[in-house]
């Protein structure tokens, strides 16, 4: 059995909303200060696959900062392996929104990045580099530089410099999100592969509820701020899942409705 490897107890986070104007309704009023993470606590076993799902702007993003120690909560306490947080560490390894890629650099060398200070063999470092580039099915791509590169690829290349440093826990920010609907397709089932093959704990934020389904073993389902937890849902099933039947139906049916979404348009 595995052991609890995240334990997030009352998590707050305030902001102090400075701007002298509200640009959208959803924002806080001005000059006043903002709740936006509220009383959050959850737990998350080692290797597990995590995705959090919620409205734009409910603090997704800053939960996830918060766990991996980039940002301080006004409130409550993350503790990994029992320890917890002050600060990040160099065992949790970030994959973000936008391109990450240097664009100076080749695929090869980008990857590279993760191991440079790890290993001072440079032949060692190249053997290694090439068998990342074909796990996520980028051979013959290493001399290439970014934007040579798809979008999907360059998102492969930062998926292999990730998971080169051989991470704890790899954090991942909506990583497909610009991606199109086939290439998002097929960056699901490489996580899925990458998951099994390394049994690593995953924290993955998406705004796409049918992913959530499909690559994650609990799902956090979060509301609009200030920002509780409306569901929190273990999935032990396995891959791959057909969420047009069964549990998994019944599942994504109250997602939506949580999320105040109907499953038919």
């Amino acid at each position: 059995m595995k052991h609890e490897k995240i334990r997030v107890d009352d998590l707050v986070k305030v902001f102090f909303e400075r701007r002298a104007k509200r640009r959208f309704l959803s924002q806080c009023k001005p000059n006043s200060q903002c709740f936006v993470l509220n009383n959050l606590s959850f737990k998350i076993n080692e290797g597990s696959f995590t995705c959090f799902v919620g409205p734009s702007g409910c603090g997704k993003s800053t939960l996830l900062r918060i766990i991996a120690g980039f940002e301080v909560p006004t409130s409550g306490k993350v503790l990994i392996d029992g320890k917890e947080v002050k600060g990040p560490s160099k065992r949790h390894v970030f994959v973000f929104q936008e391109d990450g890629l240097f664009p100076w650099l080749t695929t090869r060398e980008n990857i590279a990045i993760g191991i440079k200070n790890s290993i001072d063999n440079s032949e060692k470092i190249e053997e290694e580099v090439e068998e990342y580039l074909e796990l996520v099915g980028l051979t013959g791509f290493g001399s290439h530089y970014p934007y040579e590169l798809s979008g999907g690829m360059r998102r492969r290349a930062e998926v292999a410099r990730a998971l080169i440093a051989d991470p704890d826990i790899l954090f991942m920010d909506e990583p497909f999100g610009a991606l199109d609907f086939v290439t998002r397709l097929q960056m699901r089932e490489e996580m899925i592969n990458v998951h099994s093959m390394f049994d690593m704990t995953i924290l993955f934020i998406t705004h796409d509820i049918d992913e959530a389904l499909q690559l994650g073993d609990k799902i956090i389902v979060l509301s609009n701020r200030p920002t509780k937890i409306k569901i929190n849902i273990n999935l032990d099933m396995p891959h791959p899942r057909d969420l047009t039947r069964g549990e998994l139906r019944e599942i994504r049916k109250e997602i939506y409705y949580q999320m105040g979404l109907h499953v038919s348009l």
